[in-house]
């Protein structure tokens, strides 16, 4: 039995397509979703920079209130982006129990969040793009079919497949 989701989104151009699917499982079958998008942390280059113009003071309040200010501008953005997409309106936003934006690798996210939340299934998208036009899985999305301990919906990207490519 079905009772609880977690919709994983990396709020690409497929992240809507991706939670058609979610709000629609979640009605099926009347389970609770909830929502997560990881934001990789500042790479070592990007944080050397910042070192170099930036006093210490300075930088720890950027990385405090920046990144709070970031995280929740983060996750405002995936509530409007429900909230554009439901057509049933509150009844689909009724459904979704939680938005978090967690600062991590994103599959570690996924699936600690998964089991914090006791989920029944895990929801993401294929993700990446091979450089001949292919569909390949991404890096996340393989992690986390590899090491998830729940079902997970894996929803194909869209692309115009010529009828001898199926």
């Amino acid at each position: 039995m079905i009772r609880s989701m977690l919709y994983a989104t990396d709020l690409g151009l497929y992240a809507p397509y991706v939670m058609q699917h979610a709000l629609e499982l979640a009605r099926t079958f009347k389970a609770d979703l909830y929502v997560v998008h990881a934001v990789e942390p500042m790479g070592l280059f990007a944080e050397s920079v910042l070192q170099s113009y930036l006093d210490e003071q300075a930088l720890n309040e950027l990385h405090s209130q920046g990144l709070n200010t970031v995280m929740a501008t983060i996750e405002q953005r995936v509530l409007d982006s429900f909230r554009e997409e439901c057509a049933d309106g509150q009844l689909d936003l009724s459904m979704i129990q939680s938005v978090k934006v967690i600062q991590g690798d994103p599959s570690q996210v996924i699936l600690e969040q998964a089991q914090a939340l006791s989920v029944d299934l895990l929801i993401v998208g294929s993700h990446s793009h091979g450089t001949s036009g292919e569909a390949h899985l991404g890096r996340t999305a393989a992690r986390v079919l590899q090491l998830a301990k729940v079902p997970v919906y894996l929803v194909p990207l869209l692309q115009r497949r010529r009828y001898g490519d199926i």
